[in-house]
């Protein structure tokens, strides 16, 4: 096999992509060691390099693998304009689908001329995140000058989300996520997993998915955990197995393992609830509609462990059976983790603080109802341990800025979709399609069924998990309500879809257009593998669920 020898003499965390921004890069000219290649090493400016250490040549390393590889394929999801003013034809779009609302469409009688004023504006905000004519947290912000400056909502009320706890807790876990990435131990965990489990292509598979698992409940980004942590040691290990991207030698080992790694990453994340992002802001939305779970992660937990598990082995497997690698043998996998492991060096200072950290936010998270510590406070507590020993620094946070964009547009989602619902919106609208599904006699499973398979895939409008939560949730929640289907069961089995649609398509999760770019599988077979897993989960969770959950008491 050949083998890449690099001298990197500035190690720096790797950027994360998301669907919605396209980072500037400079590069970092790496000096060639005889015999070996000259490499430039992207460097994204919104990471800060970690402290300067000389390493020892590296064997095909994660970060030489992210810069060996041909430019990764650009995704055509639907894309924010990112200067130049809005898009013309998206603009007029999402604000012809408000206007046609406000003033075309009859109000109904039981809805106020506030309500429907505001519901019109929120469509047209929601329009605008699927046909994007601004950037998704520019076009929120127009969204609520809108309901301010028309006197739909006052100030107060239009901003009141912005001291909402969920929304802090899932911007402190984009810097818990940055904290595995620059210490490094999120690379040295899944890195030991290949090490024991890497002599087959599929042992290499259920390596990364299981190492994804166990690190998914203390990084609350399945996006990070995707671009920081798991595409570049995918990377590494195909290009070492002469499986290159945009390239037919793809089909020998990478396509296979980005793939697995995608579908997999839906399970992982809705094995726990502090796995995703979205997952904090479903309890929370549901409790606004007066769905309270009590002990969140140890119920979340309970109910998600037998489908997610069951389905997350599942998935490597059957991947290899439909969408087999050419490779079935990486004898060599264990010792270039090895030797990766052994060029890390013994475990760093902090990187035992990260996982005390994790540790104790992890069990705050927990117990935190039992001793009276709210979920963020626990996260609070953690990151303030983190700036105070010095593993992350004030300025890692300031260049956080899918943080701090997420803060705004989702706090603007959130706190209209809060109005819609104290304004009677979302009851109309529930008991509405309530009234649709009694004159087909459906009965409440049957009425669960639809209700859940319509969530799922109205999914494919959307490119963010999160936007959809913040524009269908309530609603579809509502619904549930309406036609009779337990209450807990409702919240709980949405939430967990709201996982798995994360890889239908190449732009519906932030990992999803992570493992496109990287450029070892076409289109069409996104899209086919995509629905066809979405088939299978379905099954395994409807199969195992109804009788799991039977067994738990929720229905």
């Amino acid at each position: 096999m050949e083998r890449l020898r690099l001298a990197v003499s500035h190690h720096t965390a790797l950027p994360l992509p998301t669907p919605h921004n396209h980072l500037r890069r400079r590069h970092l000219q790496l000096q060639p060691f005889p015999n070996s290649l000259s490499l430039s090493l992207p460097i994204s400016p919104q990471l800060s390099p970690a402290p300067r250490r000389h390493l020892p040549p590296l064997l095909a390393s994660a970060s030489a693998a992210q810069a060996a590889s041909p430019s990764p394929k650009p995704t055509p999801a639907p894309a924010p304009a990112v200067g130049g003013g809005a898009k013309p034809i998206p603009l007029l779009a999402s604000l012809a689908v408000g206007l046609a609302v406000h003033f075309l469409a009859p109000r109904p009688p039981e809805v106020t001329p506030q309500a429907w004023q505001l519901l019109s504006i929120f469509l047209s905000t929601i329009a605008g995140l699927v046909l994007g004519p601004l950037p998704v947290g520019a076009w929120a912000f127009l969204g609520l000058t809108a309901t301010v400056a028309t006197r739909t909502l006052p100030f107060t009320a239009a901003f009141g989300a912005f001291t909402n706890e969920v929304i802090w807790l899932i911007v402190i876990s984009f810097f818990f996520a940055r904290g595995f990435v620059k210490t490094g131990l999120g690379d040295r965990v899944a890195t030991c997993f290949v090490k024991w489990l890497g002599r087959s292509t599929l042992g290499l598979s259920y390596g990364l998915a299981i190492s994804e698992a166990c690190i998914a409940p203390a990084m609350p980004s399945t996006t990070a955990r995707a671009g920081g942590v798991f595409l570049p040691i995918v990377k590494s290990l195909s290009l070492s197995a002469g499986s290159k991207p945009n390239d037919p030698s793809a089909r020998k080992l990478g396509s296979y393992l980005v793939q697995s790694q995608l579908q997999a990453s839906g399970n992982s994340s809705a094995l726990f609830l502090t796995a995703a992002a979205q997952n904090l802001l479903c309890l929370k939305l549901a409790e606004e509609i007066g769905v309270k779970i009590a002990n969140p992660w140890i119920s979340w937990f309970k109910v998600a462990s037998l489908p997610a598990i069951i389905s997350l082995l599942a998935t490597p497997y059957l991947l290899y059976k439909i969408f087999p690698p050419e490779i079935k043998d990486t004898p060599d996998a264990p010792a270039i983790a090895a030797q990766k492991l052994k060029n890390m060096g013994p475990v760093t200072r902090n990187e035992w603080v990260m996982v005390a950290t994790m540790i104790l936010a992890v069990s705050l998270w927990i117990f935190g109802d039992t001793i009276g510590v709210s979920s963020v406070v626990a996260a609070m507590i953690g990151l303030s341990i983190l700036l105070l020993l010095g593993v992350l620094n004030w300025e890692d946070c300031l260049n956080e800025k899918s943080a701090w964009d997420t803060l705004a547009w989702f706090a603007i989602l959130v706190g209209m979709a809060g109005q819609l619902t104290n304004l009677g919106i979302v009851s109309w609208m529930s008991n509405c399609v309530a009234k649709v599904l009694q004159s087909f006699s459906l009965s409440w499973p049957a009425a669960f069924g639809v209700l859940q398979a319509s969530y799922f895939f109205i999914h494919y409008l959307f490119a963010s998990q999160t936007a959809h939560v913040g524009a269908l949730y309530s609603a579809f929640l509502a619904m549930h309500l309406a036609a009779g289907v337990p209450a807990v069961l409702s919240a709980l089995a949405l939430t967990y879809n709201s996982n798995l649609f994360g890889a239908l398509t190449h732009y519906s999760s932030g990992q999803s257009a992570v493992y496109y770019g990287a450029g070892y599988v076409d289109l069409p077979d996104v899209f086919k593998l995509g629905f066809t897993t979405a088939a299978i989960n379905a099954v395994i969770w409807g199969v195992v669920g109804t009788f799991w959950w039977k067994f738990l008491g929720l229905y």
